[in-house]
């Protein structure tokens, strides 16, 4: 399904149209270098039966309400009647101050526009002030966008929970009925069994594409004993079949300890290639960890790496995540490749044992839930620095824009869960968006 973002500029004509009608063609000059496929009416609306004739033809996913001039709470009545979904509203600057007529009023307007959001519904909103031209704008239309396009996508994703977490990690089970209603997310679930018994059912012609390709992402494969190099593209072609026949956007899948002692090769390697694939699959059974790293490869377009914080540089400034070997291939440091090797604790190939290349702008993000059930964001920002693996597995390093010590000391204390997302880019003002969209919490260190 495409997404539609709609730009609805009111006013009334008492005020400078001339004024007016400057902001109306640098706003949409704007929002369409924005996304170019924002939808813009060909004129201001300046009535009430010009902004129902505009409404008729929209189907909105994204509403961005501006105050040309001020129009009265009848405006924004209107389009409330009518739709239900995200809205940024936008106050622009008075043009001109000097001693004479007030141009647009544009800020009286916006008062009016956010009682009446409060008092229909109590409806979430943004909002921005400024004119179009402002870094402040244009970065708040962009998050704007992109947690609405995230948000619609979500009622699209079929999440998969592959087994049951192990003793001790329930913070990653999910209800079905819970996703959809908060998310609008499908679970599917399947018993990690069942997919352990379609890989033994295949044949090693059968699997040697996936052998192939996996040899072609990888580097030491040829390490690994060959039976198990077998059976890794059995499960790999097994993951890979079930995805695709039941459109499964995201996964949890249980890891330890079934494959090791029910088949005898981890699945490490089958979700590192998976989340290279576009496919975000966590470890560990964590339904909640899926769907922060399905959030964070809608909003970077790239694989995100998932791990535990496990060390603590003050000097540095960083924090080390690591997990035992399911990052994807294209996260690896350049001078090394994804290289495979074994399980940390059960010794056991392939496994994925790289550390992570630098990248510039970085985001840690999860979907946490408090005590109560009530969900939650984790948010803070920074580098990945240059470094080489930390330990056996894969890890990455990120120097924190605050002091790394009060990021891990204040989330302990606020019971985060222990699994994070590490994705490429500054993407906090979206994700706030996001929870706003949600009503969620934001814990921003």
């Amino acid at each position: 399904m495409s997404f539609s973002a709609v730009y609805i500029p009111v006013g009334v004509p008492t005020f400078h149209l001339e004024s007016a009608q400057d902001q109306f063609d640098r706003s949409v000059k704007l929002l369409k270098s924005v996304d170019e496929s924002f939808i813009c009416p060909d004129k201001m609306l300046l009535t009430l039966d010009d902004l129902r004739s505009y409404l008729d033809g929209i189907n909105p996913d994204l509403i961005v309400f501006q105050n040309l001039t001020f129009a009265n709470a009848a405006y924004m009545s209107e389009v409330l009647r009518r739709f239900d979904c995200p809205l940024l509203l936008w106050t622009l600057r008075e043009p001109v101050i000097d001693g004479g007529r007030l141009r647009l009023n544009s800020l009286t307007g916006a008062y009016s526009a956010a009682n009446t959001l409060r008092a229909f519904d109590e409806r979430p909103f943004s909002y921005v002030f400024g004119s179009p031209e402002e870094d402040a704008v244009r970065q708040a239309v962009t998050d704007c966008v992109k947690a609405s396009a995230v948000k619609k996508a979500m009622k699209s994703l079929r999440l998969s929970a592959i087994g049951h977490t192990p003793q001790g990690f329930g913070f990653g089970r999910a209800l079905d009925s819970e996703l959809m209603s908060t998310f609008g997310v499908e679970l599917d679930a399947i018993e990690a069994r069942e997919l352990i018994d379609m890989a033994k059912s295949y044949t090693d012609e059968e699997c040697a594409e996936y052998l192939d390709r996996s040899f072609a992402m990888t580097c030491g494969l040829d390490e690994t004993p060959e039976r198990n190099r077998l059976d890794h593209a059995r499960l790999y072609k097994a993951y890979t079949d079930y995805v695709k026949s039941h459109r499964i956007g995201a996964l949890a899948s249980r890891c330890w300890p079934d494959f090791f002692t029910s088949f005898g090769t981890p699945v490490c390697a089958v979700l590192s290639l998976l989340n290279n694939d576009g496919i975000a699959a966590a470890c560990e059974a964590d339904v909640y960890g899926a769907l922060s790293m399905w959030i964070g490869m809608q909003l970077s377009g790239e694989p995100v790496f998932f791990g535990d914080p496990v060390s603590l540089d003050e000097k540095e400034n960083t924090i080390t995540f690591w997990h035992c070997g399911a990052a994807a291939c294209s996260l690896a440091r350049q001078d090394t490749g994804a290289v495979i090797g074994v399980h940390p604790n059960r010794k056991i190939g392939p496994a994925m044992n790289f550390g992570c290349e630098a990248f510039p702008e970085a985001t840690i993000f999860r979907i946490g839930r408090e005590a109560d059930g009530s969900f939650r964001f984790f948010l803070a920002e920074g580098e990945v620095l240059d470094k080489p693996r930390q330990f056996i597995g894969t890890s990455i390093v990120v120097k924190t824009d605050t002091f790394s010590r009060d990021v891990v000391e204040e989330s302990v204390l606020d019971g985060f869960e222990p699994h994070f997302v590490i994705i490429k880019g500054r993407w906090s003002g979206a994700l706030r968006v996001l929870a706003e969209q949600f009503g969620f919490d934001v814990y921003d260190y």
